[in-house]
Formats: C-alpha cells, sequence, structure tokens
C-alpha cells in the first residue's frame, strides 16, 4: 500500500499536464535565477566575485576557489508520469564545464541531494527531498547557499 505523502512513491500516476509541467519549469527557472541570475555583459567588463556564477539552461554551477555547487535539472520524458528531478551537487575543488580549459586536478563530489517536483504544493512548498523534507524555491536556493558556505568555510 503506497500513502500520497510517502516521498518514496512517484508523485504521479499519469503524465503531468501542460500546466503542471510549465508551473514546475517556472519554479526551477526562479531557482536558477535566485542563483545564478543571467547577466549581459559589455565586452570591458571583468567580474572578479568570490563566488563565480555560471549559468546553462538547465542549471548552474557557483564555483569557489576550492569549492563548487552543481545544480541540474532533469526533466521527465514526454509520457513519464514523473516530471523530472533536481540534483545539487557540493563539490570539493573546481568542476569543469563544457569549453573551459581542462583542471590538472579534477572536482570530488562532496554530497549529493536529490528533490522531485511536488505535483500540488501544500504550504507553498514546490519540492520534495528523498529523505522527506519539503522546500519553497526561496528555501531552496538559501540551502543551497548555505551548503556552498558550509564547503568554502572547510576548504579554508
Amino acid at each position: 500500500m503506497t500513502f500520497p505523502d510517502d516521498p518514496t512513491t512517484p508523485p504521479w500516476k499519469a503524465p503531468p499536464s501542460s500546466k503542471v509541467k510549465n508551473a514546475i519549469q517556472r519554479a526551477v527557472t526562479a531557482l536558477l535565477d535566485e542563483l545564478a541570475p543571467e547577466r549581459v555583459l559589455k565586452r570591458s567588463e571583468a567580474l572578479h566575485v568570490p563566488v563565480e556564477q555560471h549559468r546553462t539552461p538547465t542549471g548552474c554551477v557557483l564555483q569557489a576557489p576550492k569549492a563548487a555547487l552543481s545544480v541540474s535539472w532533469f526533466s521527465g520524458g514526454g509520457n513519464d508520469p514523473e516530471l523530472g528531478e533536481l540534483r545539487i551537487v557540493v563539490w570539493k575543488g573546481v568542476v569543469s564545464r563544457r569549453g573551459s580549459p581542462k583542471q590538472r586536478v579534477g572536482a570530488t563530489m562532496i554530497s549529493e541531494r536529490v528533490l522531485h517536483p511536488i505535483e500540488r504544493p501544500s504550504n507553498g512548498c514546490a519540492w520534495r527531498a528523498t529523505d522527506g523534507s519539503e522546500y519553497t524555491t526561496p528555501a531552496l536556493a538559501a540551502l543551497c547557499t548555505k551548503l556552498l558556505d558550509e564547503q568554502v568555510a572547510k576548504e579554508q
């Protein structure tokens, strides 16, 4: 027997509607905008910040000098009843990105969290982790920042 609030059971029995898919995509975009906002740079601008923000359409990498955090969204297939999953990975070292020079020393994965969108969010929570904890999109962005800060502190 499965219970609707059981985090180990699939959240949907039938393929989700376009309305649900669009709502989840907006939540993913809001999370990525919070962590690594898209920006337009002029050729003469050079940004030197303690944490570099690298954005892709389906994720982002927050890179500190000796630690990083990556957020990746994997959407479900067309008729897949699962809408997708969000993976948050904390890294030690420098994460290689497509098109960047190869690093002599690669990054090592420290921890990983997998979250799934909640079909009918209750109390504003849109994400459920595999451990059952639920997060709003702003709370998840704050958690990501906290996880990176903790790893940066360990590396100093």
